[in-house]
């Protein structure tokens, strides 16, 4: 435990491509009765994961970030492809910001034997990207419960960015009985709206400068809800003026509970509002809550 300390006192970083590498580590900050915090990522780190992390050095005692570009929760080879993997910038931000151990395992480390076990969570995963991605949740769910496992933390923290893949993680925990709490955390935007996204470092100038749009809307929607407009309505507006702003398909826009992410049929003044779009071959997606 010593040489663990003094490297955390250094504001050094532990860097783990081994599963036996961070459960020797994380054993020993256990045993010492320290709470451990666990942001799992895919990298290309942005001001959303590093405010995750920040979250986690104010509860815990210890941080983990995971770097790992899940190839089993993408759809598309290509997208998978181009996925953005500036390791070394990442390894960097996170010593930087104070994380502990940072796990950068490869593909053959976390699937030594393949896929041949997966975990799905049925319900909440079913609507919206479960739709338009199918298998994806079972990608995220698959890799999530096998970092839990792996990393072994008292805390886990998420964005509610990806607001379904929160609820999808919060039933998964509770179901398995996997002793984690898991923190959720609001999501960072920049100045003119865009929420931060990996995805956005994909995105040429000309798209960027629209992108904003989908945050815009969403908050008409959610206003619109408020005051007793049909969803149904608000929902078909929404999609016209996401395209008339220069968004090039609409994959939905859902309006939908908070937690079991049921599409609302009727005015409500708490919910949540999801969407996904392209724009200039990237899928970007978004939601707000309703009641602001």
């Amino acid at each position: 435990m010593t040489a663990i300390a003094a490297k955390s006192a250094a504001s050094e970083i532990i860097i783990a491509k081994t599963i036996a590498e961070v459960r020797q580590t994380v054993q020993t900050w256990r045993q010492n009765k320290l709470t451990v915090g666990f942001v799992p990522t895919m990298g290309a780190l942005h001001i959303g994961h590093l405010s995750l992390v920040e979250q986690a050095k104010k509860k815990c005692d210890r941080v983990v970030v995971s770097i790992f570009v899940n190839p089993t929760q993408f759809n598309r080879p290509d997208d998978l492809a181009r996925y953005p993997r500036p390791i070394d910038q990442d390894i960097g931000l996170c010593q930087k910001s104070g994380v502990d151990l940072a796990f950068c395992p490869t593909e053959s480390e976390i699937y030594p034997n393949g896929n041949s076990t997966k975990v799905h969570v049925d319900g909440v995963t079913a609507p919206w990207e479960g739709d338009f991605r199918p298998g994806h949740f079972d990608g995220v769910s698959t890799v999530v419960s096998k970092l839990f496992n792996i990393v072994g933390a008292t805390h886990a923290f998420f964005g509610e960015k990806d607001y379904q893949q929160l609820q999808m993680i919060r039933a998964m925990a509770r179901d398995l009985n996997i002793p984690i709490e898991i923190v959720p955390c609001a999501t960072i935007r920049e100045d003119d709206g865009l929420a931060f996204s990996s995805r956005n470092l994909l995105l040429e100038p000309r798209h960027r400068a629209v992108a904003p749009a989908m945050y815009r809307v969403l908050t008409a929607a959610a206003g619109r809800m408020r005051q007793g407009d049909n969803p149904a309505s608000i929902t078909a507006d929404a999609i016209s003026e996401l395209r008339a702003a220069g968004f090039d398909k609409v994959d939905y826009i859902g309006i939908c509970d908070s937690t079991t992410l049921s599409p609302l049929q009727k005015p409500a003044a708490h919910g949540r509002i999801v969407a996904a779009a392209w724009l200039g071959g990237v899928r970007l997606i978004d939601n707000i809550a309703i009641e602001g």
